[in-house]
């Protein structure tokens, strides 16, 4: 949340705050401010769509920091979309705001917009580092004041609200929190910090009542709003009476609105006897003043309170002594789904996003960087996203929940398997951080022969993804029997945010979700290869920590409009090889068994440096080439639907190491340089590894580019694209054509690949 105006009326005074050298202690961290904390004011890239290696290691370095001090994290992430709906129209007014700064920053503008795969970054860094994480089901504000409320540890967060919670172990702000300057010595090493509790600004009133603050909040306006008769209430105080100089300072500098209100609450002794003044100020009935009378000023302000009140027990510290169960403050909504998701959405491992769509059907999508006269990146991964939302909210007809065709025996088969449901995910997110342990050559249990799921995942599944599409236990409803059902998406058209209903199509190997923890690892990799239309054969030959990201690959070029072109294709695989050399070199190499040559690693060193030196450098005064940034706009935009999609299931496939996957610099600089006549194995000269990992990785991009199972939901997405998937020009029918019957045309489109030339000048 926020209060409006509070930071820079309290981080004004340094009265209000104690400097301490913090050590030896619990922290209780606000995930979501820090990430945005670290990515913006630490200068990273967001013009050419973010550089998540940079974020990465300065995330490590933080931590780093942290363990250095003998301060032990707990880190409590945001949910999705309070179901109350009180915060819904400001989120509504910052996406707004968002899509008006990458606008901006397309034109070389000032602007903020965080790259789209930043909070997934963070996660996996978390987790590769072992950090305790606790995603909530929704704003986690109040969460995370409970904890450190119960544990008398302080905040570390950058949000102006825990200027109000009373909290015993204060509240550090992010800004006076300088974890890059560590001090004393090496054995008593503290991070220099400013320490506020709610006892410091009180005093400075006169020794108010800590209970009145809650009040100062809701009357100031904070992220719920501000009541509507409250300026009239504000407008009846006489705050020359109260401050003593005609809302003026001693000095004679004008009175902040939040300086003015708190000293007219200083005045009251308890949160009564205010409540009874607003009551007498707005002529409610006396004598009830103590809640409000209801529907009067005093009532709203008193509801406003309580989400400042700290009762009872944190739900969260069971979760982070090792109970991996939901806590029951948080079920609200995660008890809605299936446990398998609950405990993955609480363990980052299902985005919020999913959540909404589950809950609220409605989903909100970031902005990025990219060309505004064309539709959204997010329109090319549509199709994803439809399917996710069938998975979700289709309901199975009675008889199919019993199964069909032995579907049932084949999932009752399997109970044991689900009890392990949790490790296996959490081994699955790991393996492709540490860029995977890859797998044999198509002689040693390739897909094509019988998918043989690793151990590091704790499955063995003897018998092929094309095999268990018929062990699916539900099969999708025929669109004609069931009612049309959508979700809302807000997204942008043009420069403005709008409302899209879009219309959920299950996969046409259904899995319905009440089934999803007890259906083999086959069957949901099944599902999630249909959905983005390829085929296990094809991607047998690249490692399984890169299989998830070649086959968007695949799907971004059918889907993407304008089509990419080979120099967008060849930077992108380019910059997998190139976050592939550095982990390997990082790692030595030890914990990868893809089946390819001796390294040499000099050779493979002058690779890396040469690749390094094609980015676009800070300071270069050329534009944002808005063609390229479009395209991999879109890209991003398919790689997060994919890894929502792959949440969802369970993930059959293992998340690629997306601090190394792609880099915005790297690939916009690669396109640069492929366009000025450099070929791409040029940059890979004397590197055998890196030469065959690049032939590899494309080789499969084009296989996964033509469409397997054409006859799959296709029909169903043609239905729901709407809006901007027309091709451009007048032949296309502009932006909003509609686009039936395109999947023919798109069965060979990677031999259609456009010029570069042809969008790089949009501007």
């Amino acid at each position: 949340m926020g209060v409006q105006g509070l930071t820079t009326y309290v981080e004004g005074n340094k009265y209000f705050f104690q400097d301490v050298k913090f050590r030896d202690s619990r922290l209780v961290i606000d995930g979501c401010s820090l990430y945005y904390r670290l990515y913006f004011n630490s200068g990273l890239e967001q013009q050419h769509g973010g550089d998540y290696s940079e974020f990465a290691c300065l995330l490590t370095q933080f931590f780093s920091a942290l363990a250095t001090c003998n301060i032990q994290p707990y880190v409590v992430l945001d949910g999705g979309i309070d179901p109350s709906d009180k915060k819904f129209s400001t989120l509504r007014q910052r996406l707004q705001s968002k899509i008006k700064e990458a606008g901006n920053l397309s034109h070389g503008r000032n602007g903020s917009v965080l790259p789209i795969l930043t909070r997934n970054v963070f996660i996996q860094v978390l987790l590769e580092q072992g950090v305790p994480l606790a995603q909530c089901s929704a704003e986690a504000d109040w969460e995370i004041a409970c904890l450190a409320h119960q544990w008398n540890c302080p905040v570390l967060t950058n949000d102006s609200d825990f200027y109000i919670f009373d909290l015993p172990g204060g509240y550090l702000p992010l800004r006076f929190f300088h974890w890059t300057n560590l001090n004393g010595k090496a054995s008593h090493r503290y991070i220099s910090a400013r320490c506020y509790t709610t006892n410091s600004l009180c005093r400075l009133f006169g020794g108010m009542n800590h209970e009145l603050l809650p009040l100062c909040a809701v009357l100031t306006g904070n992220d719920y709003g501000v009541p509507k008769e409250a300026e009239t209430l504000l407008a009846l105080v006489d705050f020359s009476a109260v401050g003593g100089g005609g809302g003026r300072r001693k000095g004679g500098a004008p009175m902040s609105r939040v300086e003015g209100i708190l000293l007219w609450l200083s005045t009251f002794s308890s949160v009564a006897m205010a409540l009874d003044e607003v009551s007498k100020l707005m002529g409610e009935d006396s004598g009830r003043g103590k809640r409000g009378q209801k529907g009067g000023l005093s009532s709203q302000l008193w509801a406003g309170m309580q989400e400042y009140h700290i009762k009872g027990r944190s739900s969260l510290a069971r979760w982070f002594s090792g109970v991996k169960a939901v806590p029951g403050g948080q079920t609200s909504r995660l008890a809605q789904l299936p446990e398998c998701l609950s405990l993955a959405a609480m363990q980052g491992l299902l985005h919020p996003s999913v959540v909404d769509a589950f809950v609220m059907q409605r989903v909100l999508l970031s902005p990025q960087v990219e060309n505004s006269k064309l539709a959204s990146s997010h329109c090319s991964s549509r199709a994803i996203r439809q399917a996710l939302y069938g998975i979700l909210l289709q309901r199975p007809q009675d008889n199919i929940t019993q199964g069909r065709g032995g579907g049932a025996q084949v999932v009752k088969g399997l109970q044991d398997e689900v009890q392990t449901q949790g490790m296996r995910v959490q081994e699955n997110v790991r393996q492709g951080m540490r860029g995977g342990r890859g797998r044999g050559g198509r002689g040693s249990g390739g897909r094509g022969q019988g998918h043989i799921v690793p151990a590091q995942q704790g499955v063995n599944v003897a018998f092929s993804t094309e095999q268990a599409a018929g062990a699916a236990t539900v099969q999708a409803q025929s669109s004609s029997s069931s009612t049309p059902i959508y979700v809302e998406e807000y997204d942008r058209v043009d420069l403005n945010l709008k409302k899209i209903q879009i219309e959920a199509h299950p996969p046409r190997n259904h899995l319905h979700l009440d089934g999803l923890g007890q259906a083999p690892v086959a069957v949901r990799l099944n599902v999630l290869f249909e959905v983005l239309g390829v085929k296990d054969s094809a991607l047998a030959p690249v490692p399984l920590h890169l299989q998830l990201a070649v086959a968007v690959t695949g799907f971004w070029l059918r889907e993407a409009v304008p089509t990419p072109s080979q120099l967008q294709l060849q930077a992108l695989v380019l910059s997998m090889v190139y976050g592939e050399l550095f982990l390997k070199h990082q790692s030595g190499a030890t914990q990868h068994q893809h089946r390819v040559p001796q390294i040499n690693w000099a050779a493979e060193r002058k690779v890396l440096e040469g690749l390094n030196r094609q980015r676009v450098r800070p300071g270069e005064r050329q534009g944002v080439n808005l063609g390229a940034a479009h395209s991999f706009s879109q890209w991003q935009a398919c790689l997060w639907s994919a890894l929502c999609l792959n949440q969802l299931l369970l993930l059959p496939l293992p998340e690629p190491n997306l601090s190394w996957l792609f880099s915005g610099t790297l690939v916009h600089g690669l396109v640069r340089s492929l366009k000025g006549g450099r070929a791409a194995e040029s940059l890979l000269s004397g590197g055998s590894f890196a030469v065959q990992l690049y032939s590899s990785l494309l080789d499969a991009v084009r296989k996964c580019s033509t469409k397997a199972n054409p006859s799959s939901a296709a029909s169903g997405r043609k239905r729901g694209r709407g809006r901007g998937r027309g091709r451009r020009g007048r032949g296309g029918g502009g932006r909003g054509a509609q686009a039936g019957g395109r999947d023919d045309e798109m069965n060979n489109r990677f031999s259609l690949l456009m010029s570069e030339e042809e969008y790089d000048d949009d501007d």
